[in-house]
């Protein structure tokens, strides 16, 4: 170190290095200032300019070390080697625009101190090649003490010099300049204090030598186009210090309208935000300029975050507390200086939403249970448990008894108000530790958990169906229902959720078949004979499709006559497999299914088909479901039916059950009045088995009773059958109704009902239904007879 200022004070002359000091700082600071122009310039303007720059800085290390070299004192005569000393500013220019080359766009601060270290070796061979053209009458030696640390001290500093100049930060990036200025200074002072010059009279200087008079006006001239350069720098930077002003404030204009909370930033430091940003945040604008992002995006590093692309990170308000938000960067020129804009979208409002649509999703909106899908994925997480060997659950399906007659008559509303209260009842009974949910309309499920056995299953579904059938109330009115339970055991009856639910399911029809009110326990057997229904259903949508089914006749004849008046139309089908499946098993299955509109419209259609091809003196009977009965289109099929078939109106008989006449009264004589005004008749079959009331006959524009077989099967010998036929022929006369006496199998009780003055009699005695040729055999048979 003091060999290093003794060559400065006693070698040197310091004006001219003080001059050297001012020419390298004007210089570093033109080159830089013109590399920000080219930065903010765009296509080819920014490639001249860049050029610019490089030979600008290029010139300034040259014009340095060529003013240093002028302040030297060798005590001799000296000059300069003028191919050298051009080679050296090739080489200098040539080094920096590699390293500045090779260090744009890198981000990473490795490759940026390779690319100073490049930059460093350009102004280390200006040095040397320049010493070299140094020339002096004398001889020149080196101490490499001296040299080898300044050189790699050198490189040291320029290469952090680049490493400072690529920083986000705006405070590091300031040391860029004095860095660089700093390694030209060492380079220079250690490289000077290493030369020791032995003057030798023997040694002359180069014919070509430039004596150190005539290169001062080039070096004057580079240092004036780098003051020029100075200034033209300086010139741009205010005017783009101008621009990013009236930039900012109209960008602070459009962003004050923007819903979203926008940040514009210079590298990691914000220089303004909009007001939604302030509330978003809570910081005012004055807490928000100089902000660094990393104070409001703790969990987001800018740099890696791509533009355009969102990401959900959390904003850190003033209250230190977590607003979710996503954020989303563009880079943008603000006064020819690149920028970036930080979008903040609040995404409060959106996750509350998605957090109530999540709750809509899984949760029944009238009772607040879990819905169907929430119970299926509760099931599916409990029969996984299965699977770990952990114990089991049970699976109770219910179905609320008689809501449909609530829901119809006394309206939706008051309806939903008793599905709260049953929703309220069971969860009282099953407890916050088991899940009840409503899968839908009057259907609820239970999942029991905790390893149940069978009996606390059946245990609490005692419970269920008691705290069911106690009333409600319901608007001042005391509401009653039931409720009917299947139970499925897991693992015993299954461990797959959809195997679990189908066999709570086949357990709950069976209770529904056997009168409700009640529970039962999943057995084999019960799935056997729900598949069994599943192919019998499959079966019958195919036999109509191809024709399977058939009409068969039963005659009914007069009474006192014998003659066949009417015949009544029974279906049958005709398997391929079981062969003559008898109604009892198919019928009530076709009305569960809705299948019996299809396969009734099918047999009215055929009977009256077939009828108009008989004597005019026979009537054809077709009995409706009521199923059928229900049905709004009802007397417009019928009337279809008469018009395509050419069947007179008088001729077709409709036999109706008394259990039709209890679902809504009105509506049904709104429908037999409608069925009477196209002129068929009407019958009530099987009267005295249900609920036979005389208002109904009396009301009601019945023709005809059928007096059911369970009447006539004890004739003529029990007396109370025989007293309760004779009283139905009896009313039926005295209302002016046919009577007919269904199941007469015997001569003793054919002979009673005649005796009885019966208008028609109908059963086996007469004959068994027959097909449509045979039955018209019977009347051919009947004929001769006659």
């Amino acid at each position: 170190m003091h060999s290093i200022v003794t060559c400065v004070r006693d070698f040197h002359d310091e004006q001219l290095l003080l001059l050297a000091a001012v020419v390298c700082s004007v210089g570093i600071y033109a080159s830089s200032a013109i590399a920000a122009h080219a930065a903010r310039s765009e296509g080819v303007a920014r490639r001249k300019w860049g050029i610019v720059s490089i030979v600008a800085a290029g010139c300034t290390a040259w014009a340095t070390h060529m003013i240093a070299l002028l302040a030297y004192r060798p005590g001799m005569a000296a000059g300069f080697e003028p191919i050298l000393t051009a080679v050296s500013l090739f080489l200098v220019i040539g080094g920096i625009g590699t390293g500045v080359g090779l260090s744009i766009g890198q981000r990473a601060r490795a490759p940026r101190f390779v690319a100073g270290v490049i930059l460093g070796s350009g102004v280390t061979a200006l040095h040397y090649v320049g010493q070299a053209s140094y020339r002096v009458t004398g001889h020149v030696t080196w101490d490499w003490g001296f040299i080898a640390p300044s050189v790699l001290l050198s490189l040291g500093l320029s290469g952090l010099a680049l490493i400072m100049a690529g920083e986000r930060d705006r405070s590091r990036r300031r040391f860029a300049g004095p860095l660089l200025f700093g390694s030209i200074v060492v380079l220079h002072l250690a490289g000077m204090t290493a030369v020791t010059i032995a003057y030798d009279p023997q040694v002359a200087l180069p014919a070509s030598a430039i004596a150190p008079e005539m290169i001062a006006p080039i070096i004057a001239l580079v240092s004036f186009g780098l003051l020029s350069l100075a200034f033209f720098g300086l010139r741009s930077a205010l005017n783009a210090r101008a621009q990013l002003r009236r930039d900012s404030a109209r960008l602070r204009e459009l962003a004050s309208l923007s819903l979203e909370g926008l940040a514009v930033c210079d590298g990691e430091v914000v220089t303004t935000a909009n007001r939604s940003l302030e509330e978003m945040s809570g910081l005012t604008q004055a807490q928000l300029v100089g902000c660094n992002v990393k104070r409001l995006l703790p969990g987001l590093v800018l740099g890696d975050l791509p533009e355009h692309e969102e990401r959900e990170v959390e904003l850190v308000d003033a209250a230190g507390g977590h607003v979710p938000v996503r954020v989303v960067r563009k880079d943008i020129s603000l006064g020819h200086k690149r920028q970036t804009v930080i979008a903040f979208r609040d995404q409060r409002e959106r996750l509350q939403s998605e957090a109530r649509l999540r709750t809509l999703a899984f949760t029944d909106t009238v009772t607040g249970l879990p819905n169907r899908a929430r119970f299926g994925d509760l099931l599916t997480h409990h029969s996984a448990t299965l699977r770990n060997g952990e114990g089991g659950f049970a699976v109770l399906m219910l179905d609320l008894d008689r809501f449909k007659f609530v829901n119809d008559t006394l309206g939706h509303g008051m309806g939903d108000d008793l599905l709260r209260k049953v929703a309220a009842r069971l969860q009282a009974v099953v407890g916050e530790t088991n899940i009840v949910a409503r899968l839908g309309g009057d259907e609820f499920a239970i999942l029991l958990l905790g390893s149940v056995g069978v009996a606390s299953a059946e245990s609490l579904a005692v419970a269920l169906v008691e705290a069911i059938d106690r009333p409600f109330l319901l608007d001042g009115q005391l509401v009653h229902v039931g409720v009917s339970i299947g139970i499925a055991m897991a693992p015993l009856n299954g461990s797959q959720p959809e195997e679990l639910l189908r066999n709570a399911d086949f357990a709950l029809y069976k209770v529904k078949g056997e009168g409700k009110g009640s529970f039962c326990l999943f057995e084999p057997a019960l799935a056997e004979r729900m598949q069994a229904r599943i192919r019998l259903e499959a079966d019958m949508r195919r036999a109509l499709e191809v024709g399977e089914f058939e009409v068969h006749y039963q005659p009914l004849v007069d009474a006192e006559t014998g003659v066949v008046t009417a015949a009544e139309a029974l279906v049958r089908w005709r398997h391929p497999v079981h062969g003559l499946i008898p109604p009892i098993e198919f019928i009530p299955l076709a009305e569960e299914t809705g299948l019996i509109l299809h396969l009734g419209a099918w047999v009215l259609r055929t009977a009256c088909t077939q009828a108009s091809t008989w004597s005019s003196a026979i009537k054809v009977a077709v009995n409706l479901s009521p199923v059928q009965f229900r049905d709004d289109r009802l007397a417009e099929t019928v009337a279809a039916t008469l018009e395509a078939t050419g069947l007179e109106a008088g001729r077709l008989e409709l036999e109706i059950t008394e259990g039709v006449m209890l679902d809504d009264e009105e509506r049904t004589l709104s429908m037999l009045t409608k069925l009477k005004a196209l002129g068929v008749s009407l019958a009530m079959d099987d009267f005295g088995t249900g609920y036979s009331s005389l208002s109904y006959l009396r009301r009601f524009p019945f023709s005809k009773i059928k007096i059911d077989r369970s009447f006539v099967r004890l004739l003529p010998e029990d007396t109370e059958s025989a007293a309760i036929v004779r009283a139905i022929i009896t009313m039926g006369a005295c209302l002016g109704m046919t009577t007919t006496v269904e199941g007469v199998e015997t001569a003793e009780q054919y002979a009673f009902v005649a005796e009885a003055q019966c208008s028609q009699v109908q059963g086996y005695h007469v004959s068994r239904p027959l097909p449509h040729l045979e039955f018209l055999s019977f009347l051919t048979g009947m004929k001769a007879a006659a």
